[in-house]
């Protein structure tokens, strides 16, 4: 029987279509989904980012750098303080027309066009335009209403007391790095932190506030720094230095007045000196130097009271003991002379290898640390007091930018050992700064404690200021007895040849001293030059006990005689009587 064939009819084919299209439907549904699934979920990051780099502007918030202050008397006043002026900037995706924008910022701001529009086509999202602005041309900017443009507050350094103390402040260069001085030395305390601000943006570049993909973080201020500087006393010594290289016929040199009793520097003055708030006019770095502290000198006699001290306090001479001088010493076969005004051989006193600058009675004291002659026992026991005890050889660690410690020659290593270190005892064949020679003299006339030498009363901000304590870096620098001997020779120094040093007044009633220093300068090419010197003069002013030491350094005199009696020597006199006049010097009890 043949097979019957059944054919479908009209709807069941329409359903089997319609089958067919719901199943290629729910195909390109999955495909969608699945698509959407791998945007939005797993590069979901990737394209965030992507969207947000278009929209997203990063920012900077400078901190405001902390002030530096110093004393005026019982006040405080500023020496350092900020000036908000404005940085613009453009961003270039934003400038439609860029030459006439530029045509209309170099109408505001001065400058050339040009230059402005080649930085507005730059490949960048941000290019500064200028810096410095004033309120006044920041206010015509803005406007100018054209999108793209922008400016931000940012602080300048200005200086009310002008080139006041321009050596230990330093300067803020453009990228806001202190440079040399204080600026330096405390450019982290100083600086603060900045913050930070991400925003997002609409798409005319303006900061969407209440976006929360926005992020805000606050700059933390610089703190603000006290110094020890006492304003009018640094002015007195800047102008008395000043008068005093005028009248020696001196290009340089410094001067430095520092309270023996905490190492408090109260003024320190170089010459020649710059204005910092236009440093970038400076054509000679060297004016940057703080000489006082970077610029080691070979002292000569005024190391005469720290070699006598040294000797003093190891008991290798006693204070009322006389030696027969020769006037002349050979050692390592060269000989060892002193000034024409020592009068020749004969006996002598503690007070007179002082008095009278006998270079023979400074290696006399040196043989006597080695048992009566210069050996390895005189030789360390010198080298352990210059690094140890007056710590030479070494930065004191003040607060300031480039510091120089000095050399002290090695006891045990090199030739000519003994005539080196001879040499030392009356201040050549080593070198120290100002700053150490008046730190290593507080030391001696204190009563033995070494204080570390500090430019900083306080730091901290607003109300919360901490005053620094002195830091004591060693006591038993020598003894008591020992300091007060020194002292005594010293002012018997000065009281001698007071006239010669420029103060022709015999000021009885407050105990002054001191010792000159005339050094040969170094030849490059070995050996010194005959003609060539450096004066150097440290001593003190007080009443029963110091109160003051000053150090005066003159480089290269032309003045005729000894560069420290004829040119340093009255710049300390000068100083003395000021801080006499002046800064309350409380005389003897009796």
């Amino acid at each position: 029987m043949p097979q019957r064939i059944i054919k479908p009819t009209g709807s069941t084919a329409a359903l089997r279509r319609l089958r067919g299209w719901y199943v290629v439907m729910l195909l390109v549904a999955t495909v969608f989904i699945l698509r959407a699934f791998y945007l939005q979920v797993i590069r979901y990051d990737y394209y965030k980012n992507a969207a947000l780099t278009s929209q997203l502007k990063q920012y900077q918030i400078p901190a405001t750098r902390g002030l530096i202050e110093a004393h005026d008397g019982d006040n405080v006043v500023p020496l350092v303080l900020n000036q908000t002026l404005y940085t613009l900037f453009a961003d270039p995706k934003y400038i439609k027309n860029a030459p006439q924008v530029a045509q209309k910022v170099a109408n505001i701001i001065g400058g050339n066009a040009n230059d402005y529009a080649k930085l507005m086509t730059a490949k960048s999202r941000y290019v500064i335009l200028a810096n410095k602005l004033s309120q006044s041309q920041k206010d015509k900017i803005d406007g100018l209403g054209y999108k793209g443009l922008g400016s931000r507050a940012a602080d300048y350094r200005i200086y009310p007391e002008g080139s006041l103390a321009a050596q230990l402040l330093g300067f803020v260069d453009d990228s806001g790095q202190g440079q040399y001085g204080l600026e330096q030395a405390l450019n982290s305390q100083l600086a603060g932190k900045p913050g930070m601000l991400k925003a997002i943006t609409d798409a005319q570049g303006v900061p969407l506030v209440a976006n929360k993909n926005n992020v805000n973080i606050q700059p933390v201020p610089g703190k603000t720094i006290v110094t020890s500087i006492d304003v009018s006393m640094q002015q007195q010594l800047e102008g008395i230095l000043k008068a005093g290289l005028d009248k020696a016929h001196s290009k340089t040199g410094d001067a430095l007045i520092i309270d023996p009793n905490s190492g408090a520097i109260i003024a320190m003055a170089n010459y020649p000196s710059y204005d910092p708030a236009t440093y970038y006019n400076v054509t000679n770095p060297s004016l940057f130097q703080n000489a006082a502290i970077s610029s080691p000198l070979e002292v000569g006699s005024s190391m005469k009271p720290l070699t006598m001290a040294a000797a003093l306090n190891v008991g290798a001479i006693t204070k009322n003991e006389t030696y027969y001088d020769p006037s002349h010493f050979l050692v390592d076969g060269f000989n060892i002379t002193n000034i024409e005004e020592d009068g020749g051989p004969g006996v002598r006193s503690l007070a007179d290898i002082l008095q009278l600058s006998l270079n023979t009675g400074a290696t006399w004291m040196l043989m006597q640390m080695g048992g009566g002659q210069i050996n390895q026992k005189a030789r360390d026991t010198w080298h352990d007091y210059m690094v140890n005890h007056f710590m030479f050889g070494k930065p004191t660690g003040i607060e300031q930018g480039y510091e120089e410690g000095g050399s002290i020659p090695d006891p045990d290593h090199g030739y000519g050992l003994d005539l080196q270190y001879a040499n030392t005892a009356f201040g050549q064949g080593m070198t120290a700064t100002p700053l150490q020679m008046g730190a290593a003299l507080s030391a001696v006339v204190n009563g033995g404690t070494y204080y570390k030498p500090t430019l900083l009363s306080a730091i901290g901000n607003g109300s919360q200021m901490t005053a620094q304590k002195p830091t004591v870096v060693r006591r038993g620098v020598v003894e008591p007895t020992v300091s007060q001997t020194i002292q005594q020779f010293m002012e018997y120094t000065f009281t001698k040849n007071h006239v010669l040093y420029g103060m022709p007044e015999s000021l009885d009633a407050y105990n002054i001293g001191g010792k000159t220093g005339t050094a040969q300068i170094a030849n490059p090419a070995g050996g010194y030059y005959d003609d060539k010197f450096n004066g150097t003069f440290i001593g003190f002013v007080g009443g029963d006990q110091p109160q003051y030491v000053i150090v005066t350094r003159v480089d290269q005199p032309n003045i005729g005689g000894y560069a420290g009696s004829m040119a340093a020597a009255p710049i300390f006199s000068a100083a003395a009587r000021m801080l006499i006049n002046n800064f309350n010097v409380v005389p003897k009890s009796q």
